[in-house]
């Protein structure tokens, strides 16, 4: 089922799937459909929401409208509360698991448990002030119009090695508009706002909290920040199958992984 929400500044583009306990799918800058097919593989268990996050492909956003994880987790609550299916199991990738945080540390009792998988927290690195000047020259220069270094730069910030060669592939030449508008929307909107963001580590603690980590990811600067976000909690990470995007490049695999943690969360029947 496919609808929209209205919300402050925004309308939000989301779709709803199967039956039972509320699980919410989330990434940013990924939108629904790089969901959709792990939310299928879930459909027969559980009700399953994904989204656009505000200002990304069907998800509008007014003129002058920011993207900060506290309005995407206030966005995320009013949605739960709308489906009216919650408490939810919120798996967040990337910068959707930056969201998950955000939700858990202001709308605690809408989650059952949160699922932060790989999150980009920039700032909890003792080199996060090296890093996070990278990032502002990356980003500078991909909103000037070098998108293919900016990208380079990217994947060399993260340590994921991908041939320059690859990257031109990817990224130069003729693409979808509606991809290429939300990727400019991720790196001037909603890339800053998620690595700078800090969480609150004691309040996050009154919280059940999940760190996942692809088992491919080893040494990626996602490894790092997720390890560290682990031991500040006092938890141990969990592994998940692939690397920063498992969830969509192997969804019949990666779902295995994640009913473990479904079956796993406080109130699962």
């Amino acid at each position: 089922m496919n609808n929209k929400l209205v919300v402050p500044e925004a309308e939000l583009y989301y779709e709803l799937r199967g039956s039972g306990p509320l699980v919410v799918l989330i990434g940013a800058p990924m939108d629904a459909d790089a969901f959709a097919p792990l939310a299928g593989l879930l459909a027969s268990e559980y009700t399953v929401l994904t989204h656009d996050p505000r200002g990304v492909k069907r998800s509008t956003l007014a003129p002058g409208g920011t993207s900060t994880p506290e309005q995407r987790a206030d966005d995320l609550a009013r949605l739960i509360r709308h489906v009216d299916a919650g408490p939810a199991v919120v798996l967040g990738s990337s910068g959707g698991a930056v969201t998950a945080l955000a939700l858990a540390q202001a709308y605690p009792r809408l989650i059952r448990t949160v699922i932060a998988h790989e999150p980009p927290l920039d700032r909890l690195l003792p080199d996060a002030d090296e890093l996070l000047a990278k990032s502002e020259k990356m980003m500078a220069d991909y909103l000037a119009g070098d998108v293919t270094g900016a990208w380079k730069q990217s994947f060399a910030v993260a340590n994921i090695f991908i041939p320059d060669e690859v990257v031109e592939q990817m990224f130069g030449g003729e693409r979808d508009p509606e991809d290429v508008a939300a990727e400019r929307f991720w790196f001037g909107h909603e890339m800053r706002e998620s690595i700078t963001w800090l969480p609150d580590v004691a309040q996050l603690r009154t919280a059940n909290i999940v760190i996942g980590i692809g088992a491919d990811s080893t040494g990626q600067l996602c490894d790092r920040t997720s390890t560290a976000l682990a031991a500040q909690l006092g938890i141990e990470p969990t592994r998940f199958p692939g690397g920063h995007t498992g969830f969509a490049d192997a969804p019949e695999v990666f779902a295995e992984a994640l009913r473990v943690e479904l079956k796993a969360a406080p109130g699962s029947r």
